[in-house]
C-alpha cells in the first residue's frame, strides 16, 4: 500500500483493486515518539465478556456496499472502535465539550455519554463543558461536569452547556485551550461548526499542541454528507407526526379543508420526506431540492383544486426552505440577510403560500385552511429511544478515538457502522434529497402528487447527486 505524503493535509492510503482509504490524522504523524499506555478497557468488568473488544488497526468501512462484480473496491474509512494502546494516561486528560449551532434532539445524551464514556472506561476526573458555543472559549465560560452532573439530562430537551450561532474566533478558542492546559476537545455540531472544528485542528497542529480534536455531527435536517443519519432526525420524523395529525383532523373536518404543515429543512427535505412516508395522511410533500410552481397546468394549484373535489379535504407538508424562489419573485427586497452562522435568513414559507392558496381559491370555493409550524417544538424535545442509542455510540466512539490517538476527526455511521471520517469529507457538500432517486419515487407514488417539475428541467436533474451512487 502507498500513502500521501506526511505532510499533506490528506490522509490517503491506496491499495490493491482500486482500494482507497481516506484516512484521519493521527497523533504519531506529529509526534512520532509519543509514548503509549495499555488501554484500561482491558480490565474493565464490562467489556470482559466481549470476545474481542479492541478493534483491528486494519479495519476499515466502505463508503458503497452496491457494487458490481468488476468494480473496484473503492473509498473506505477508519472503523471506529477502541484499540490495545492509548496515548492519554487518564490522569492527565483535560477534556471538554462544546454544543453548537441550533438545538436539536439528543444534544443533553451525547454530553451525558461522552462524560460517562472518558469517566467509566478510562478513568478521566477532569471534564470542562463550554457554556454558550464557540464564544464560551475565550468568554471563559466554563462548567465543570462528572457523573453526578449529567446523570439524568438525557430526560431534557435543549443542552445544559447552552448554545450560539457564530462567535468563532480561531485564534482566540485556541489561546484558551492552551492556557487551560485542555488537551481533548469535543465538538457537537452541524455542518458550520465543524468547518470550526476542522480550523482548530489546523490551529491546534500548526502549533504543534498535543491537543485532540475530535466532532459529532449533529444536525436535524440529516443534511451531513457521508454518513448514513445524525442524531435527533428519527425523533424530529416521530414528532413531526403529532403536527401532521393534527392538521389531517381539521382537514377531515370542514369542507374543502386543508392542513398545511411547515417543517424544518433549509436546503433539506428528508424530515419533510420520511414524515410524509411515515404518516399516510399527506396528499402533497415540497421540499427544496424539488421546484415547482403554482399556476397553470401540472401546477400546484390545479392539484389542490383536483384533490379537494376528490376527497373533499387535503394535507400538505412543506419544508422551510421549498419555493423560496416563488417567494423572493414575489417580494421588492433583494438583499439576502444572513444568521450568526452565516446560513441565509429563509423567508416563512409556510405564511406566503397560505396566503396564496386563500387568495387563487377565494372566488371559486369556500375554503378552510390551517397553517401549523411546529419547528421549535421539535427542535426542544429529548431524543427518543432510537437517537439515544444513536447518541450513546456517537459518543464513544469519539472517546475510544481521542484516546486511541487519532485526531482532526467526526465519528459517524456508515452503512451501519461507526468510523473516523476527516473534516473535510463532512464538510465539502450538503446532503441533500435525489429526486431521480427510488425514494422520492416512492413518496410520490404514496402521495400520488404530480412531481411539478417542467419539462425542460427534468433532464438537468438526471444529473443530482453523486454520479454511480445506488441509494434505496
Amino acid at each position: 500500500m502507498s500513502s500521501s505524503a506526511p505532510n499533506s493535509d490528506r490522509k490517503i492510503v491506496t491499495g490493491p483493486a482500486g482500494y482507497i482509504l481516506e484516512d484521519v490524522p493521527h497523533f504519531t504523524d506529529d509526534f512520532p515518539d509519543h509514548p503509549t499506555y495499555p488501554n484500561p478497557l482491558q480490565d474493565n468488568a464490562a467489556y470482559s465478556v466481549v470476545r474481542q473488544y479492541f478493534v483491528d488497526e486494519d479495519d476499515t468501512v466502505p463508503q458503497k456496499i452496491v457494487v458490481h462484480p468488476d468494480s473496484p473496491r473503492g473509498t473506505h474509512f477508519r472503523r471506529a472502535g477502541p484499540r490495545q494502546r492509548v496515548y492519554f494516561e487518564s490522569d492527565d486528560v483535560l477534556a471538554c465539550i462544546v454544543t453548537c449551532g441550533g438545538l436539536c434532539p439528543g444534544l443533553n445524551t451525547v454530553i451525558r455519554e461522552i462524560v460517562c464514556g472518558l469517566s467509566y472506561m478510562y478513568g478521566v476526573k477532569r471534564i470542562l463543558g463550554i457554556d454558550g458555543g464557540y464564544r464560551g472559549f475565550y468568554a471563559r465560560n466554563t462548567i465543570h461536569l462528572d457523573l453526578k452532573t449529567v446523570n439524568d439530562i438525557h430526560r431534557s430537551g435543549g443542552t445544559i452547556l447552552g448554545t450560539s450561532r457564530g462567535g468563532h474566533d480561531t485564534t482566540k478558542i485556541v489561546d484558551s485551550i492552551q492556557d487551560r492546559g485542555i488537551n481533548q476537545v469535543y465538538i457537537i455540531g452541524g455542518d458550520g461548526s465543524q468547518k470550526g472544528a476542522a480550523a482548530i485542528f489546523k490551529e491546534v497542529r500548526k502549533r504543534g499542541l498535543k491537543v485532540a480534536v475530535a466532532g459529532i455531527p449533529k444536525t436535524i435536517d440529516n443534511d451531513i454528507p457521508i454518513i448514513d443519519r445524525s442524531f435527533g432526525f428519527d425523533t424530529a420524523v416521530e414528532e413531526a407526526q403529532r403536527a401532521i395529525n393534527a392538521a389531517h383532523v381539521e382537514a377531515t373536518s370542514f369542507e374543502n379543508g386543508i392542513g398545511l404543515v411547515k417543517l424544518m429543512g433549509r436546503y433539506s427535505g428528508f424530515i419533510a420526506m420520511y414524515a410524509t412516508l411515515a404518516s399516510r395522511d399527506v396528499d402533497c410533500c415540497l421540499i427544496p431540492e424539488s421546484p415547482f410552481f403554482l399556476e397553470g397546468p401540472g401546477g400546484l394549484f390545479e392539484f389542490i383544486d383536483k384533490r379537494l373535489k376528490e376527497s373533499g379535504h387535503m394535507v400538505i407538508v412543506i419544508a422551510e426552505g421549498a419555493g423560496q424562489d416563488l417567494l423572493a419573485e414575489s417580494m421588492e427586497e433583494s438583499t439576502i440577510l444572513k444568521d450568526a452562522s452565516g446560513n441565509k435568513l429563509l423567508q416563512d414559507i409556510g405564511l406566503w403560500i397560505s396566503q396564496r392558496i386563500k387568495d387563487h381559491f377565494a372566488k371559486k370555493m369556500t375554503l378552510t385552511l390551517k397553517y401549523i409550524d411546529p419547528t421549535y417544538m421539535i427542535r426542544a424535545i429529548p431524543s427518543n429511544a432510537s437517537d439515544n442509542v444513536c447518541c450513546t455510540l456517537l459518543a464513544q466512539s469519539a472517546v475510544h478515538g481521542v484516546m486511541a490517538g487519532y485526531n482532526g476527526f467526526t465519528v459517524g455511521l456508515v452503512n451501519g457502522r461507526h468510523t473516523y471520517i476527516p473534516f473535510y469529507r463532512i464538510t465539502e457538500k450538503q446532503n441533500k434529497v435525489v429526486i431521480t432517486d427510488r425514494m422520492w419515487a416512492r413518496l410520490l407514488s404514496s402521495t400520488n402528487q404530480p412531481s411539478f417539475m417542467k419539462q425542460e428541467k427534468i433532464h438537468s436533474n438526471q444529473l443530482v447527486g453523486e454520479p454511480g451512487t445506488m441509494k434505496w
